[in-house]
């Protein structure tokens, strides 16, 4: 398969548009980021990266916190619309009809609409160019109680999130596999072969 060199671009995708919270109850706000991503297990840790220019990045910098809402495939023009207008010019938030939810652990609201949101202090703030990363600490998680099965399990599947890639906004689809299923029936037959190998030396 042949291939064509182009210059460095950010050309990373799919990646998922959030919907960042931010402000207070009194004055919330919401924008769209898709450079975002999980730099931690232990401590959680995540990220978003903000233009300088951008109103969210003012509110940002002055509290320290925000949330990251994740959204259904239902909010993609929610998502688009808090991408491309400015939280300085109207309330974005009733002009969608998202409704904010007061959290224990910041002044920021989540969204009720979102089924999973991850409540977010910042911890250092790096400047990389045209964007600043705002790297933050997960504080809490709130998940949509319909999204648990009878264990108490995350089923985030079932949530129908969507995703964003070069320009254009997509809903995840298929399944294709769990963590570690290419090497769970090679661990099986190990299993398998171990159990047989003591069944021999009896």
């Amino acid at each position: 398969m042949s291939k064509q060199r182009w210059n460095g671009a950010v050309l990373l995708a799919p990646v998922p548009p959030v919907l960042v919270t931010c402000g207070t109850m009194q004055k919330p706000n919401v924008f769209t980021a898709a450079w975002t991503g999980i730099v931690s297990t232990h401590p959680p840790k995540t990220y978003i990266s903000v233009r300088p220019q951008r109103y969210s990045y003012e509110l940002i910098s002055q509290s320290g916190e925000f949330a990251v809402n994740l959204p259904t495939a239902a909010l993609v023009r929610a998502v688009d619309y808090c991408g491309v207008r400015s939280g300085r010019n109207e309330d974005k938030l009733k002009a969608q009809g998202l409704v904010p939810i007061e959290v224990e652990e910041a002044a920021c609201p989540i969204l009720q609409q979102a089924p999973l949101s991850l409540v977010c202090r910042v911890s250092d703030t790096l400047v990389l160019g045209s964007h600043e990363m705002f790297l933050a600490d997960i504080q809490a998680v709130y998940v949509e109680e319909g999204l648990l099965d009878a264990d108490g399990r995350l089923r985030l599947e079932k949530a129908g999130l969507c995703a964003y890639a070069h320009g254009e906004y997509f809903a995840l689809g298929e399944r294709l596999g769990a963590f570690g299923f290419s090497v769970k029936r090679m661990r099986r037959g190990k299993a398998r072969r171990k159990a047989k190998g003591r069944e021999t030396d009896k």
